[in-house]
């Protein structure tokens, strides 16, 4: 067994310190909320475009049975767009301005509630560089202390810049937490919004359809 690397990782962590550990664990949150938010996604946008598509043909003859009852089966597996369709079936009978309010207003809720952890990636993207940076200072802070405390022939120069490479290690980590974060936000934000205009366009269709009518 090879125990330099677990000496190195010793080394890695004591020169972290405190804030590395912090920045390990916000990793691991944030690869958390990216993996839930992930297949959270995959599996209510997926069902709700299918929903959609079995949706169409019914709302274009005017079938609104079958749009319930398909509507209906999956409202107990909270897909989005089976909150909007319904919600807009069963009180189609009202004017076209306000089928358009309770359409936009059960669009924005369902939109939110699938961003609703998106603030978390934001805020980790935003703030986990400083607190790496934070550390790195503390780091070369103590670099310097050590080099006050040095002796002549205890080449000064070597033990700063020794000290300020093993500080680095903490900007490093905050990057490496804010990077995938910000990716995942933006990822995870453009889909929630695509994913509206989506639900806007079979609202559409149910209130044309209507009017129509």
């Amino acid at each position: 067994m090879d125990f330099s690397n677990m000496t190195n990782l010793r080394e890695l962590f004591a020169a972290g310190g405190p804030v590395l550990v912090l920045l390990i664990l916000l990793s691991l949150y944030s690869w958390a909320v990216i993996l839930e938010r992930f297949f959270k996604f995959r599996s209510s946008i997926g069902m709700s475009r299918k929903l959609i598509a079995y949706c169409r043909h019914p709302i274009r003859s005017d079938n609104y049975e079958k749009v319930v009852d398909g509507c209906t089966k999956r409202l107990t597996k909270n897909i989005p767009a089976s909150h909007v369709i319904l919600a807009l079936v069963e009180k189609r009978n009202r004017p076209k301005t306000e089928l358009k309010e309770i359409a936009d207003s059960a669009i924005d809720w369902e939109v939110t509630k699938l961003q609703r952890k998106l603030t978390v990636l934001g805020t980790l993207g935003s703030i986990t560089p400083f607190i790496g940076l934070f550390g790195t200072v503390i780091g070369v802070m103590h670099a310097f202390k050590d080099l006050a405390g040095a002796t002549a022939s205890a080449a000064g120069a070597s033990v700063v810049a020794a000290g300020i490479a093993e500080a680095l290690v903490n900007t490093a980590a905050g990057l490496f937490v804010a990077i995938p974060a910000v990716i995942a936000y933006n990822y995870f934000l453009s889909k929630t919004n695509y994913f509206g205009k989506e639900l806007e366009n079979i609202a559409d269709e149910i209130i044309f359809q209507q009017n129509r009518g």
